[in-house]
């Protein structure tokens, strides 16, 4: 089996993208706010059921590095990507539980309202605004410079300056998408792709399967026999294999995907659109589930790459694997594919358009939301809601487009460190700010500081050490050899630092400070526990 797809494939595929693109882009006109009003722009007034709030949940957490991602590591390493593709459903879970319902009570539009709430101030939401702002773009980043290898590896075409051209094309879409549709609209978008992507997949999982008998232990040992690896491939450590402490290395990634994936501000902003508690708790059943579906298609398609076309021919189309969740959709038909297979492929292809589109749009209008409403709107008393609508569509300009400029920068680079450095980010400074600020009745705003700054600076100086950057051949920089952190991610050490500078800095407030701080959290803490005033002593 080859890498290469037919003509009539790749015909198809091209009508489709241009085709969701106009759809989507309609859409999000006919469902973008008809007036000026904040709710509408920014929460969609909660109109959501929890069912379509669920599936938005799930479209915004599943990006595009984690289906093509996740894929090419499970199809590349075998175990330790089943391990990596249920740390991203556990986040999610983890989520659901602890951080949904309080997050939902405490904030209104952006992770600086909840965070604003007890402790209220312009520094604090600036703070929030510049660590969502980079967390987020790494990831965005990752997105649009992978839109142009994806479709040039879809079409068949190799210039550089289409690729490039695609980056730019869709960067300006997705601009649109979350200026024009705001939260509506973009959520529409998600239920649209994810409802595509776990549909296709789905269909594509059953035909590997029937390939193997409906047996999975003949599909993974036909993937461990065609990996060239041997058993090494059901077993744990081949991802980190060429690490100092390949053990250590896989629990400190893992850890640092189930506390950061869920915690990232476009996930985060989702549970605003909720209407009650009870709505939330349910949107995010709906969304674990759905996450749960794509963790069982990713796998069997991640091993039917494997076990069908062999590892060997998976890396040499992308070391990484971005490839691998295409190439086993493909080769699910066999050598000989019928036009009704050809047009099953194009709902994959379209699918995984469909989720570049979404996620980059969803990070957008996070990133908009933030410095619009946190930064500028929070300068002004009272700013007039059309005032504040205006400023979140330029702010979607002023985020989007030096990001398409550094993705046509970065698309020929390994993408891996900055997918790291988001979820980094989001487990060592946002998660330890949201737990203490949600939880930890002393938690004081210098606390809150020391985390968010901390941790974040903490990350952006381990993380140019890892040799994600330089210091192996799929670095970012393969060429040079600057490692001085001889681990993947900077979790190990930045995860612990985050909650112990929270802890320091509220203990470095002094006592009064954390009585008082104390006493307002008590003021506050029915409504965000229970999303009730508490009553009487």
């Amino acid at each position: 089996m080859t890498a290469q797809f037919s003509g009539s494939a790749q015909t198809m595929s091209l009508v489709a993208f241009t085709s969701v693109a106009t759809i989507t882009l309609l859409l999000c006109v006919m469902t973008g706010p008809d007036r000026d009003d904040l709710d509408e722009f920014y929460t969609g007034y909660g109109s959501l059921s929890p069912m379509r709030n669920g599936l938005a949940i799930a479209g915004d957490y599943i990006s595009a590095a984690s289906v093509l991602g996740t894929g090419g590591v499970i199809a590349l390493c075998g175990y330790d990507g089943i391990v990596l593709a249920l740390s991203t459903a556990l986040s999610l879970m983890l989520m659901m539980f602890l951080l949904a319902e309080p997050l939902r009570n405490a904030g209104r539009f952006t992770m600086g309202d909840a965070l604003a709430r007890r402790m209220p101030g312009r520094a604090v939401r600036v703070t929030a605004c510049v660590v969502t702002i980079a967390a987020l773009v790494p990831l965005m980043l990752v997105q649009l410079a992978g839109t142009g290898q994806l479709l040039a590896f879809i079409l068949g075409f190799s210039s550089d300056a289409l690729k490039t051209g695609c980056v730019i094309g869709l960067g300006v879409l997705m601009i649109s998408y979350a200026a024009i549709g705001g939260m509506k609209g973009t959520a529409l978008i998600q239920i649209l792709k994810i409802v595509m992507l776990l549909g296709s997949g789905a269909v594509v999982a059953l035909l590997i399967l029937r390939r193997f008998d409906w047996d999975p232990g003949t599909l993974f040992d036909a993937a461990a026999r065609q990996s060239g690896v041997g058993s090494a491939f059901l077993h744990s450590g081949l991802e980190f294999a060429g690490g100092r402490n390949p053990r250590l290395d896989m629990i400190t990634s893992e850890l640092t995907v189930v506390l950061g994936g869920a915690c990232l501000p476009h996930v985060t902003m989702r549970t605003y659109t909720a209407s009650s508690a009870r709505q939330v708790r349910r949107s995010m059943s709906w969304a674990v589930s759905g996450v749960a579906l794509f963790v069982l298609v990713v796998t069997v398609v991640g091993f039917g790459a494997t076990a069908l076309i062999g590892r060997s021919v998976i890396a040499q189309a992308d070391p990484q694997g971005n490839t691998a969740y295409l190439l086993g959709s493909r080769a699910a038909f066999g050598a000989d594919v019928s036009t009704g297979e050809t047009f099953l492929f194009t709902t994959v292809t379209t699918a995984l358009f469909l989720t570049l589109l979404a996620s980059v749009a969803g990070m957008i209008l996070a990133c908009a939301n933030s410095l619009a409403h946190d930064v500028f709107a929070a300068r002004v008393q009272d700013m007039p809601a059309p005032r504040e609508m205006a400023l979140a569509r330029l702010s979607a300009l002023a985020v989007g487009i030096p990001t398409i400029l550094l993705a046509t920068l970065v698309q020929h680079r390994s993408l891996q460190p900055l997918v790291t450095l988001s979820f980094c980010l989001g487990a060592s400074a946002i998660a330890p700010a949201l737990v203490y600020s949600l939880f930890w009745r002393r938690y004081t705003r210098t606390g809150l500081l020391s985390t968010l700054i901390g941790g974040a600076l903490a990350v952006l100086l381990l993380m140019p050490g890892t040799n994600l950057v330089s210091g192996s051949p799929i670095a970012a920089f393969p060429d040079s050899d600057f490692n001085y952190f001889p681990f993947t991610t900077t979790g190990l050490v930045t995860i612990p630092l985050g909650f112990l500078l929270g802890w320091l800095g509220t203990l470095a407030s002094g006592r009064r400070k954390a009585e008082e701080q104390r006493h307002q959290y008590e003021a506050v803490e029915g409504w965000i526990l229970a999303g009730a005033v508490r009553r009487g002593g």
